[in-house]
């Protein structure tokens, strides 16, 4: 079997619950997980005096890992969004548009991955504020998710769903089966589960948590979302 870890993480552009922007914590945190692949939200990149301001970056060479950008918002002095951090090959990336007028620009990243000769899709994600914002999006995701060829499916990020019972959890469920819901926000003492992790198949499932420990409740505001998969030989 061929064993994968994979986390889900909004690092809330490296600030942390005392209010302090410090890439390296995120990455002590990511350290801690070692996980393969990486869905990060929330990451921040402006030019600067340090090397850490440009967070996507500073993280993959802080843990050895290759990066994919995956930018909702392009600034004259920087850019901002999704990112995906992994130790596997990336064999393609493509971009999901989920940009609702007049809301903040969001997109996913849909990146192929090889593991170990299987062909593994990883989507990162972060959904809006707004319900019918987000039926829209999940929407499209599933839209982009009836064209697939690969051995296993993963889908994290913050899908911001507050409700349970909400449309857009119920729709993903039904297409990728259903995730468990594990609080997460915030990651001092988490109430909400607004990060989402799906495996499909499901049976590739070995183990799921969120990541609690005395770094991660200070990095960001959310906790990571750790999943363990299995895949055939």
């Amino acid at each position: 079997m061929t064993r994968l870890r994979i986390a889900s993480y909004n690092v809330h552009q490296c600030v942390g619950t005392d209010g302090r922007r410090d890439p390296e914590r995120v990455a002590a945190v990511l350290r801690e997980i070692d996980a393969d692949v990486v869905g990060l939200q929330e990451v921040d990149a402006r030019p600067g005096g340090t090397t850490d301001s440009m967070q996507m970056q500073y993280l993959a060479a802080a843990l050895g890992l290759h990066e994919v950008a995956g930018p909702t918002i392009v600034r004259h002095d920087g850019h901002y969004g999704n990112a995906l951090l992994t130790r596997r090959p990336v064999l393609d990336v493509r971009r999901v548009e989920l940009t609702v007028y007049r809301r903040e620009p969001r997109a996913a990243i849909d990146a192929d991955l090889d593991v170990g000769g299987h062909v593994v899709r990883m989507i990162v994600t972060h959904l809006g504020l707004l319900p019918g914002e987000r039926r829209r999006q999940v929407q499209r995701l599933l839209q982009a998710l009836e064209s697939n060829g690969s051995a296993a499916t993963i889908l994290c990020g913050d899908i911001n769903e507050w409700f349970a019972v909400g449309r857009p959890l119920r729709w993903l469920h039904a297409r990728l089966g259903r995730t468990a819901a594990v609080r997460t926000f915030p990651s001092f003492w988490p109430v909400f589960a607004l990060d989402r992790l799906w495996i499909s198949p499901r049976t590739d499932l070995a183990r799921f948590r969120a990541h609690v420990s005395p770094a991660a409740r200070v990095a960001s505001d959310h906790l990571p979302l750790v999943a363990d998969i299995q895949l055939p030989s």
